[in-house]
């Protein structure tokens, strides 16, 4: 860290990420007097933007109404109402458009820049945060942060093995799951819900999937304790995933956590059908003497499911024709088609994404400025919240918002630190 460094800053800002730099820059924007500092240990800032798409950095998703968004949240949904309606995915389009990076929106809603290029992103809120004089200063820890006896933060800051001591009079967390971060959070007597994986795949072994990877359908009910999700299921080497079973891993994630992700998965193939509405369509099948000669298993008796998976989900009829199945054997069949039993025996990564629930807790906090309302002066933004979201922009969106809204409260006094 230069020796040039002031010891003191109007604002503090630890973490070099999405939700950090965009409070810093709406804040010194807002107030050009404020003197902000950005804490980053990495040795490059926004590293998961970077990263994130694929390279190409997912910024938001194509939905403009707060009521629906907030469905996308399995944590954080009812504090990001409010918010939204302040700053949403069509104020995330406009800032970075005015600011020359235009966005596209893809089939299935995610929003990318233009260029699929992450760095465009990174960029822009690099130079942002630089035209608006915003310090960073990256490979710098913190190591300790305490309340000032003169008022604000007193932070122990390590970089190139070196101690430096910061006063600040307002600070704000942006460190998303880190565990150090997390630890000085609490020394700040404020609560954190424990980090559990979020999206995540469910590792399943049973012959009527066994060999079927890449396999989807299009339209499954899912179930599973209390919850119950719907969408497309994929068939993977090791189970199932697909955005279906991404939405139950999610809003499930404590549950199956605290289960050693052992469960039964309810399966509905034909979602929408019902057992009884199945059985009819299964004994039409039966009845129809132009099928009386044919396999059970040479044709799907429905078009939403594959051929090799119904091969496997008629397996227990064995190879019979349609005339000689048995009631028993079509009850059955109706029972396997819309509420099969699969075991969950572990979880496995989704993508290269790995996101957690827990963080601060919500209840500690204002979401109409995301100030601390144990601490005065403290603020929180990003994802050491306890806030998570789907796959497809989710996250960043809930950085962007609560990243601008504390930018905005932290802008608004305009007392000066002295020393």
């Amino acid at each position: 860290m230069s020796s040039k460094l002031s010891p003191i800053w109007d604002v503090i800002i630890i973490g070099g990420g999405a939700a950090g730099f965009f409070a810093a820059i709406r804040c010194a924007e807002l107030n050009p007097d404020l003197r902000v500092l950005i804490l980053e240990k990495a040795s490059q800032s926004l590293g998961k933007v970077l990263i994130s798409g694929g390279g190409r950095c997912n910024v938001t998703h194509a939905c403009f109404e707060p009521a629906k968004l907030i469905s996308y949240y399995p944590r954080g949904g009812n504090e990001l109402r409010g918010a939204f309606s302040r700053f949403q995915p069509k104020d995330t389009v406009e800032w970075f458009e005015s600011r020359n990076v235009k966005l596209k929106t893809e089939s299935d809603g995610r929003m990318f820049p233009v260029t699929d290029d992450s760095n465009t992103i990174a960029n822009c809120l690099r130079d942002a945060a630089e035209q608006a004089r915003v310090r960073v200063e990256l490979g710098a820890s913190v190591l300790s942060v305490e309340k000032s006896p003169q008022g604000g933060f007193k932070l122990e800051v390590m970089k190139e093995a070196q101690v430096f001591i910061l006063q600040t009079k307002k600070l704000m967390f942006a460190t998303g799951g880190d565990r150090k971060s997390q630890n000085l959070i609490q020394k700040l007597r404020h609560a954190i819900a424990p980090q559990v994986p979020s999206l995540f795949t469910f590792n399943i072994k049973d012959k009527r999937i066994d060999g079927l990877a890449g396999v989807a359908v299009e339209d499954a009910v899912l179930k599973m304790d209390s919850l119950s999700a719907r969408g497309p299921l994929l068939i993977t080497h090791w189970g199932m995933s697909g955005p279906g079973v991404l939405r139950l891993s999610a809003w499930g994630a404590r549950i199956l956590f605290d289960k050693k992700y052992a469960s039964t998965l309810t399966v509905n193939w034909l979602g929408d059908y019902k057992q009884g509405t199945t059985l009819e369509v299964l004994q039409r099948n039966k009845d129809w003497h132009e099928n009386a000669r044919k396999k059970v298993a040479a044709h799907s008796a429905f078009s939403q499911i594959p051929i090799r998976l119904w091969k496997q989900l008629v397996y227990f009829i064995g190879d019979k024709n349609w005339a000689d199945v048995s009631k028993a054997e079509i009850q059955k069949l109706a029972q396997e088609l819309t509420a099969g039993e699969f075991r969950i025996r572990g979880k496995g990564q989704f993508k290269e994404e790995f996101v957690t629930c827990g963080g601060v807790s919500l209840k500690e906090v204002d979401f109409k400025t995301m100030q601390s309302r144990v601490v005065d002066n403290l603020f929180f933004a990003g994802e050491v919240l306890d806030i998570d979201g789907l796959t497809g922009g989710f996250n960043f969106q809930a950085a962007w918002t609560t990243g601008w809204l504390a930018g905005s409260a932290l802008s608004t006094d305009r007392e000066r630190m002295h020393g």
